[in-house]
């Protein structure tokens, strides 16, 4: 999710997080958020930066994860002219950047034993140096770090430091998984269609009833993001003003996705409904080929969608005066 989009939360289990965010946002606090990737941690760090006193001061994020050991470094510290080959000039690191405001160190896990030291000598002296500079400088900066690995896992087996790990974990923060929030789900598409049709000068998008439905059913292992990307997807090649079943990606309507379902299953004419969307989408909604892969005749295929709410063709809606 876009670090700027504000929080959509009808969920207990989030209503308690941003509770508990709020009574942390205001102090300088060190905050760990932790979540599965894809539940808005980022967009988390961004809420906690905007209701503290430094609001108004730099937000910088540096990705962990995206940098090798040297380079990391060198962005995270800054360094001096000559500290290395390449090195023409001095240039300022984030930490420097983000005096008086916030520094994010995404996937802070992966930082490099070296980089782990020396981050943590900042922490304890509140002051940096830069790679190859011998001025010590004083440092200002809230630090949040945003992580979807386990750190006390991590320094069970020794690839974190314990000593980091006590001065990180002050306050942590858990983004819930989005299959733990099904009240979540239909508003968040509903937002995320609304976004897509106003970059693309779309008419206005609606959810089929049917649609919501099968949303909250499915397990999202991508989270909030895996959601956002299937209502673009959704909103790009639907045919009208309304999302249905098979605009969706197979993956989220299949039978299969049905079963994975952690805490409810499916029922019978669910499964049914669902895999003969399946094997409509699998042989190009064809009717004849669909009916021979169900073992049924047409007229039979037609009377299940119709029972089902399944459109003759993706792009029509629901005719029930067609005729077998």
């Amino acid at each position: 999710m876009d670090a700027s989009e504000p929080f959509i939360c009808a969920s207990p289990g989030l209503q308690a997080l941003l509770r508990d965010a709020a009574r942390v946002a205001p102090t300088d606090a060190t905050v760990v958020i932790t979540g599965e990737s894809g539940t808005g941690k980022s967009l988390l760090a961004r809420w906690l930066h905007d209701h503290s006193r430094r609001a108004a001061e730099p937000f910088i994020v540096i990705d962990c994860g995206a940098l090798p050991e040297t380079l990391l470094e060198a962005e995270l510290f800054g360094f001096e002219r000559g500290a290395f080959t390449g090195a023409s000039a001095a240039k300022a690191g984030r930490l420097e950047a983000a005096q008086r405001g916030t520094l994010v160190l995404d996937e802070v896990a992966a930082l490099s034993p070296s980089a782990q030291a020396k981050l943590l000598r900042v922490i304890e002296e509140r002051r940096v140096m830069r790679l190859g500079g011998t001025r010590l400088t004083s440092l200002d900066a809230r630090l949040i770090a945003v992580t979807n690995l386990d750190l006390a896992n991590a320094v069970a087996r020794q690839a974190f430091r314990a000593d980091l790990f006590h001065r990180f974990n002050v306050i942590t923060l858990e983004a819930p998984p989005l299959r733990t929030r099904p009240g979540d789900i239909a508003p968040l598409a509903r937002h995320f269609l609304k976004q897509v049709a106003e970059r693309h000068r779309l008419p206005a998008l609606a959810l089929a009833p049917e649609t919501s439905r099968i949303l909250e059913r499915y397990d999202f292992p991508g989270n909030v993001r895996e959601l956002r990307h299937a209502m673009e997807r959704a909103a790009l090649t639907a045919v009208g003003k309304v999302i249905r079943p098979e605009h969706l990606p197979p993956r989220m309507t299949s039978a299969m996705a049905l079963m994975r379902h952690a805490t409810r299953k499916p029922t019978l004419a669910e499964l049914e409904s669902a895999y003969v969307r399946e094997i409509l989408q699998h042989v190009g909604w064809r009717k004849a080929e669909a009916a021979r892969i169900l073992g049924i005749s047409r007229k039979n295929l037609y009377e299940k969608l119709r029972a089902y709410g399944i459109p003759y063709h993706p792009s029509d809606p629901p005719d029930d005066d067609a005729s077998a």
